[in-house]
């Protein structure tokens, strides 16, 4: 956020100045913009792992964790968009609160399969994979490293077995 530059993504996008100043008023607008695309897009991703690890929510909990590596091979690792602008959007701007709305829908999909798996307390379940997700996320950014997202998912497995009622051939 802080090292691009308006010039540089004019350059980078081939638009002009005003054409760019027309649709997003400040550097803001258009960060925020660009979150809320990438909130679809990676939720749409959490989905499609869910759904293909099977049919059970227990499965799907744990098969979120296979949208992960897609995000190691994209162009080289930056980590995740929505950390890197948590961690550098003042408090009071729109990308900062499209951090938090992401961060707030991931959670309640993540709840409701929580609920759904069984588990006694859904929220603290979700709580606890959400952080398993975006410290993969971080981590792997740090290190560079794939095997966060192995180590993840298998933190993520056993958070599963332990908080749900479901059967421990359930959730892979």
């Amino acid at each position: 956020m802080r090292g691009v530059g308006v010039d540089q993504v004019i350059a980078d996008s081939g638009v002009a100045k005003s054409t760019l100043c027309t649709h997003f008023r400040t550097k803001d607008d258009l960060i925020a913009a660009s979150l809320r695309r990438t909130d679809e897009s990676w939720m749409g991703r959490l989905q499609e792992a869910a759904e293909a690890a099977g049919a059970g929510p227990a499965q799907q909990l744990v098969g979120l964790f296979d949208a992960l590596p897609a995000s190691f091979d994209r162009h080289g690792f930056f980590g995740c968009p929505f950390i890197s602008a948590a961690v550098e959007a003042e408090l009071e701007s729109k990308a900062h609160a499209a951090t938090v709305e992401h961060t707030r829908r991931r959670q309640e999909r993540l709840t409701g399969l929580a609920g759904a798996a069984g588990a006694a307390e859904p929220a603290v379940l979700a709580a606890h994979l959400g952080l398993l997700i975006d410290g993969a996320l971080a981590s792997g950014r740090l290190l560079q490293d794939r095997a966060v997202v192995d180590a993840a998912r298998t933190a993520a497995r056993a958070a599963v077995l332990t908080r749900t009622a479901q059967n421990p051939t359930t959730a892979t």
